[in-house]
């Protein structure tokens, strides 16, 4: 029998520790504003690994920095939206209030690990500074955490590398002490933003199987930001797929890798290679990401698309579907077009 703690967990469980809805954020360029996120929602569970695809230039960073409050004021601004965490809307509040969110509620690790690290500091020093900025705690009682959450990311002789600069450790002991940093106060929301480019495929594996352990070991919710659809796949329960500053298609990553439903989606995985294939020439899809000007009015992928209509040219599709899988087209709406439309490599 369920004991009544487990029950209020269950009922934890089903509530989105993250809800966006409609956001909305622009670039200023000389030419006009430049919708690089134009109307997402995003809801994210406790426990949960939510994955954000799609090429450079989509829009998939802006949306965290949009959450985090990380855009730059001169050259962008957030047209619209609201973001849902602990019932406060993060976008309404101060730069006071964020502050004490990020890197406690919501904390977010960077891409490149050595840029995100102060290289006049020792890795001891970084993290005693967040957790004493966040936490009642004796610098004795932040040190000792400090070890602690060393050793959680696997890094060995966590004492030593303490007292240790950033540069005097390999790209994969750099990514692990900003994953250590982003764990300090325990958020509920753990923000990668392209984790692994930096790193070879070993150390990418291991940081990727981290975040998983860590996920499943204190029940983190992750927003995971990539282009690498294999990424996706080895760790994420849900997809996002953006093009043009707008999701394209979202569900479950097992539906979506097997029955991709949007041009967009089918041309990036017709584009990963296989060791099943022998192929001399990659398929890549045609053309490049646009910078689209406000308003659009029309498919954002229909310029790369082979089966674009005239009504894609002159109307913007809505995101449906059915059972949590939507997608974005007005030629292919589900499953029984696959045949039809399935993307073959040149």
């Amino acid at each position: 029998m369920n004991t009544e703690k487990e029950l209020e967990r269950r009922e934890e469980a089903k509530k989105p520790v993250l809800e966006v809805h409609n956001l909305k954020s622009y670039y200023q360029s000389r030419d006009g504003e430049v919708p690089a996120v134009d109307g997402v929602d995003l809801t994210l569970y406790p426990g949960e690994i939510v994955g954000i695809v799609g090429e450079s230039g989509c829009g998939k960073s802006t949306v965290v920095r949009s959450l985090m409050g990380l855009m730059d004021p001169v050259t962008s601004r957030r047209e619209a939206g609201t973001a849902l965490f602990e019932d406060k809307d993060l976008f309404q509040l101060s730069e006071k209030e964020l502050c004490k969110v990020r890197g406690k509620g919501i904390s977010m690790i960077f891409q490149n690990p050595l840029s995100a690290l102060d290289p006049v500091y020792t890795i001891g020093n970084q993290i005693v500074e967040i957790l004493k900025n966040h936490e009642r705690i004796t610098d004795k009682e932040a040190r000792e955490r400090a070890i602690e959450l060393l050793r959680q990311v696997n890094i060995p002789s966590p004492e030593l590398r303490l007292n240790q600069y950033p540069h005097e450790l390999s790209g994969g002991m750099q990514q692990r002490v900003v994953i250590a940093i982003a764990l300090a106060c325990n958020p509920k929301i753990l923000i990668a933003d392209e984790p692994t480019t930096a790193l070879d495929v070993t150390v990418q594996a291991q940081i990727l199987a981290l975040i998983r352990e860590l996920r499943d070991r204190l029940n983190i919710a992750v927003i995971l930001i990539t282009h690498n659809m294999g990424v996706v796949a080895a760790i994420c329960d849900r997809m996002f797929v953006m093009y043009g500053g707008v999701v394209v298609e979202e569900g479950r990553c097992e539906e979506i890798f097997s029955k991709p439903w949007h041009p967009y989606t089918r041309g990036l995985l017709a584009a990963i290679p296989s060791i099943d294939e022998d192929k001399e020439t990659l398929y890549t899809i045609p053309g490049q990401v646009d910078a689209l000007k406000a308003p659009v009015n029309f498919c954002r992928f229909q310029k790369r698309c082979s089966y674009a209509c005239s009504k894609c040219r002159e109307e913007e599709p809505e995101l449906s579907g059915e059972d949590g899988h939507l997608s974005r087209c007005w030629v292919f709406s589900g499953s029984d077009d696959l045949e039809q439309a399935k993307v073959v490599a040149p």
